[in-house]
């Protein structure tokens, strides 16, 4: 890997000491106070869920299914708070078996270094480690929202279920026109040929917007940024 791995003194304990458990998951300080009412969130059998591990195109997701399920324009989710239209919750809930379920896996390399990238720019996580030392937490569930590769095996288990759309962020990029269409056979959308294609050409300004290389200083939402930081063993 690029980095040194020599680490900044009294960063692993400072590090660790910002996390607390909720029934045996780790959750980052900003998460304080808040999980009981979360847990208590009423689940309605018309709610549509969209679930994924943190960093893998959470926002970019919301605002996609937000665009096929109203045919709203990619303008308009500029002038609103789409956090009001699909509110957040950080917390695993109860109930969505009941539900329809979209949940959205990214390529753990990908994922990482984002994460990595988040946390350094996180006031509230202030992590200066090394990003050697940071996957090895991220490897052996060091971090929060507990372990990547639980969370994405449980649903993928359930990915043949019907009330469950599982994607993969990557095909937001290699395939949107697939993409759209799921998204819209699962939500109960009607589209013609010509609405279909005028939706997925919104999609794809959404896209470039979030994920343009240029727009964002770190990359964050770029397919390959792994290819930036992993090296040769």
């Amino acid at each position: 890997m690029a980095e040194s791995e020599a680490e900044t003194p009294g960063t692993p304990g400072e590090f660790e000491s910002k996390y607390f458990e909720f029934h045996g998951v780790r959750l980052p300080p900003f998460c304080r106070g808040k999980m009981e009412d979360i847990a208590d969130f009423p689940v309605r059998p018309s709610d549509v869920w969209i679930v994924t591990y943190p960093k893998s195109g959470t926002s970019l997701l919301q605002e996609v299914v937000y665009l096929v399920s109203q045919g709203a324009d990619p303008d308009e989710i500029g002038l609103m708070n789409i956090d009001e239209q699909l509110p957040v919750l950080e917390y695993p809930q109860p109930g969505l078996d009941i539900i329809k379920v979209i949940y959205m896996a990214r390529n753990p390399k990908d994922l990482v270094v984002s994460y990595y990238q988040f946390h350094r720019s996180l006031r509230t996580m202030s992590y200066r480690g090394t990003f050697q030392e940071f996957c090895r937490r991220f490897m052996n569930d060091k971090l929060g929202y507990g372990s990547w590769f639980e969370h994405v095996q449980e649903f993928w288990e359930h990915r043949m279920d019907a009330n469950v759309l599982f994607l993969k962020y990557e095909d937001m990029h290699r395939d949107l026109v697939t993409m759209v269409e799921q998204l819209a056979r699962f939500l109960g959308v009607s589209c013609d040929k010509a609405q279909l294609e005028s939706l997925t050409e919104h999609c794809h300004q959404l896209v470039d917007q979030c994920c343009n290389a240029e727009a964002l200083p770190v990359g964050r939402g770029r397919v390959g940024l792994w290819k930036d930081i992993f090296t040769s063993p």
